[in-house]
């Protein structure tokens, strides 16, 4: 029986990779038509940021972790706003309040006051799934479009030009052309409560682990500006280009996009470069990759960390993953990818990849991990909508920004892991090698023999549970070539 088994693993193995193999050559034949084909093929660059998007100088970035922080920021700017609100978003639901104290209005009564003192407020949302399938329904959207207009002065147009089985799933906010909200909290509570502090109290049925970003500065314009076409092509109202603020400090920032191809009239050979960025960084990386992911089932961003683990460039080199329990249907939590990357690890101890819960004496509860960053050598990070698989990287429209700025990308990356760690940041200055190893790991390690032996955990962080190593994988193969390709 057991050789049988064995047999019919190697068997999945193989047609797993071949299916694999068939979706990546349908991503390169599609890039190279559209003009991007040397995106999947350029080797690293010292250059963090390459050519294919315009980088600025002169910005102020603001990382915002978890709701706690993002939400009430966002609630002030648009209270402030003189001019005009421009939102675009996955989903928005009209009863959800962006902040929780006793007078905390609702989202649909704060855009309404707002545009009641004459400010323009316009709202763009993706329209739903064209077939009931999955939420938000386009039924659903509609009611909420309806709440969100009448009687309020708002402006709330739907788009449903996505690709079949795919979405508009990125997360703006742009206020008078001089602040800019990019991230990936949406405004709504299906599917999880977005509200959640830096704590994770087990208080409700999952915690949420998120991350915005505050801007301002000449970057600005470029967000706009992207809002600016989409909702002049969907809304049919022209609204005029934004010209780039004055420098509101010294961080470069470059905005990063994935717009599929056919999509809109203003980028009708499609952008690809939250993709470029990525593979662009992580091949560069010397020392440390640290992602936080809803996903991690690109086979493209698999194959470099792959590289990167079975020929290291350097013997401090470590990759650490943060990652959901399960990202969506309780299914292999990264369809097999994991599982690749722990065999091209073989026993080094280079791969970290853990989850997040909360606990509370008796009390516990997931935390999700919805957050999307990469930080590669503290020298770059991005920040935004855009998960690591194929929806995200080829099909979905997205909003990233990415920096070079290493004391920003230094201090977020302490933050995060005084989060996670629940260490003091000073605790955790020191080289990445050294925490991963005698902090990251044995916690994780810890927690997850407490929780195979049936004994309470004592610590949020655990090794990712029920991973599939190679076998067992092919559903991921090809539920990417039906679904993402």
């Amino acid at each position: 029986m057991h050789t049988f088994r064995s047999v019919l693993d190697k068997v999945d193995e193989r047609v797993g990779d071949r299916i694999e193999q068939v979706l990546c050559s349908h991503h390169e034949r599609r890039l190279r038509r559209l003009g991007w084909g040397e995106v999947l093929g350029s080797p690293g660059s010292r250059d963090p940021f390459g050519t294919r998007a315009p980088v600025r100088p002169g910005n102020r970035l603001e990382v915002l972790i978890d709701g706690v922080e993002a939400l009430p920021a966002i609630e002030d700017a648009i209270r402030n706003a003189k001019s005009h609100v421009h939102i675009a978003n996955w989903h928005a639901s009209a009863d959800f309040r962006l902040t929780r104290g006793p007078d905390a209005p609702t989202l649909r009564d704060l855009l309404a006051s707002t545009a009641q003192r004459g400010v323009d407020v316009r709202l763009l949302m993706w329209a739903g799934p064209p077939m009931p399938a999955f939420q938000p329904t386009r039924r659903l959207v509609k009611e909420q479009q309806r709440r969100f207009t009448e009687h309020t002065g708002v402006r709330c147009v739907l788009d449903s030009r996505e690709r079949t089985m795919h979405c508009h799933h990125e997360k703006l906010v742009i206020v008078d052309d001089t602040i800019a909200f990019v991230g990936g909290i949406d405004f709504t509570a299906l599917q999880g409560d977005r509200h959640d502090t830096n704590e994770h109290p087990p208080d409700r049925a999952i915690g949420w682990h998120d991350l915005m970003t505050r801007l301002s500065g000449p970057v600005v314009a470029d967000v706009a500006n992207h809002f600016r076409n989409r909702w002049t092509e969907i809304a049919g109202e022209e609204l005029p280009e934004v010209a780039p603020p004055e420098p509101a400090g010294t961080t470069d920032v470059q905005m990063l996009r994935t717009v599929p191809d056919g999509t809109y009239a203003f980028a009708k050979r499609g952008e690809f470069t939250i993709l470029d960025a990525y593979l662009r960084a992580l091949r560069s990386a010397k020392r440390l990759v640290y992602l936080e992911n809803q996903f991690m089932w690109s086979p493209e961003i698999a194959e470099v960390l792959i590289d990167k683990l079975r020929d290291p460039p350097d013997d401090r080199f470590r990759m650490v993953l943060l990652l959901p329990r399960k990202p969506s249907n309780g299914a292999d939590t990264t369809r097999g990818q994991l599982g690749r990357l722990i065999d091209a690890d073989d026993g080094h101890n280079r791969l970290l990849a853990a989850t997040l819960s909360t606990h509370d004496g008796q009390e516990s509860a997931p935390v999700y991990v919805h957050a999307k960053l990469g930080i590669v050598d503290d020298v770059w990070m991005t920040i935004g909508s855009a998960n690591l698989n194929e929806h995200s990287l080829f099909n979905d429209t997205e909003v990233n920004v990415a920096t070079d700025d290493r004391e920003l990308i230094h201090s977020t990356r302490l933050r995060l892991w005084s989060e996670h760690l629940r260490r003091p940041v000073a605790d955790l200055d020191t080289d990445p090698a050294d925490v991963v190893d005698d902090l990251w790991r044995p916690i994780a390690d810890e927690q997850a023999h407490r929780e195979n032996t049936g004994q309470p955990r004592t610590h949020r962080l655990t090794l990712l549970p029920g991973v599939s190593r190679r076998a067992g994988r092919l559903q991921g193969p090809l539920r990417g070539l039906l679904v993402d390709g």
